[in-house]
């Protein structure tokens, strides 16, 4: 009894060398998997309601081939970039086989290369949802180290989302607010992502945004200007008062040119037409690229009309 125990405990260890190695082969087989389809249409559910199956020809080890064979398969869910749907009318979209080989290692798992896609297109049904498009607003706290400024406001990508729900709650949503955002002591550019915050009872088209802050060193020059006008009708006389002003230019550091020889300040008498109080504010141009920012001491001026006789 005891050889045939060890001859039969041979052939099991052999066969299941044998398994192992076997198994640990690559194959090339036909396999179909059920799926599910999640995206970002416009005006569109996030998942799909209908499944579709696709099958293809891949190449996989056999142990990923068993577990592809599998009878009961468990339906799986897939995101699809909504580029590379294709309308097809009502609510059905179909995605291309010839984008599919992109989502191979999401249909059929990690380890799979898709030889050929044998079924057609795989169709799937999104139904429409009620939705508003509304603007991002960072919820921002920045502090800047000493002689550094940001070279233009923050910006966020996408800067507005799609909101999807019931009516009633699309109603009191009129912005999404990112999560708080504290810099501290900048002294370079910075970006990153930002997660949003979702209202209750809602979906949004995206969960996160991308940031950027471009920050600079920046040097002041302060200068006095002329105040100019523009846009006087010939019979009419129009003073400012003051006729000079004091300007602060925060420059890119460093500068070589002196943005004051370069830059003119005027008062619109369009501006003037229309005002009650005769007090208006004067306008820049001409202005260098180099300058990020300018302060104008005053900011509003008095403005006089004489009409010519």
């Amino acid at each position: 009894m005891k050889v045939w125990v060890q001859f039969l405990l041979c052939v099991l260890f052999s066969a299941s060398i044998w398994l192992v190695l076997n198994l640990s082969q690559n194959y090339v087989a036909v396999v179909s998997v059920p799926m599910t389809a999640r995206s970002n249409i416009e005006g569109r559910a996030a998942l799909s309601q209908s499944e579709a199956t696709v099958t293809a020809q891949v190449a996989a080890s056999g142990y990923r081939h068993v577990v592809l064979a599998r009878r009961h398969k468990r339906t799986g869910q897939v995101d699809f970039a909504a580029a590379d749907f294709r309308y097809l009318g009502g609510d059905r979209y179909a995605i291309p086989n010839t984008s599919l080989y992109r989502y191979a290692a999401q249909i059929f798992g990690e380890g799979v290369t898709v030889e050929s896609f044998i079924s057609e297109d795989p169709v799937f049904s999104f139904p429409e949802e009620t939705y508003k498009k509304v603007p991002v607003r960072a919820v921002l706290d920045v502090d800047f180290a000493p002689q550094y400024m940001a070279l233009k406001p923050l910006q966020l990508q996408p800067d507005s989302v799609l909101v999807y729900g019931e009516p009633s709650r699309l109603e009191n949503v009129s912005v999404v607010s990112t999560k708080p955002l504290e810099l501290d002591d900048l002294r370079s550019s910075v970006h990153g992502k930002l997660r949003l915050e979702t209202p209750s009872g809602v979906r949004l088209s995206h969960e996160e945004c991308v940031y950027s802050l471009e920050v600079s060193r920046f040097v002041e020059l302060r200068s006095e200007v002329r105040i100019e006008t523009r846009n006087v009708p010939s019979w009419v006389n129009l003073a400012v008062l003051p006729s000079t002003a004091t300007v602060v230019f925060r420059c890119v550091f460093p500068t070589a040119t002196d943005p004051a020889s370069r830059a003119k300040f005027y008062i619109d008498y369009n501006d003037f037409a229309g005002s009650l109080s005769g007090r208006c504010v004067a306008h820049c141009e001409e202005l260098p690229a180099n300058v990020i920012d300018y302060v104008i001491t005053p900011e509003v001026f008095d403005c006089l009309v004489k009409t010519s006789e």
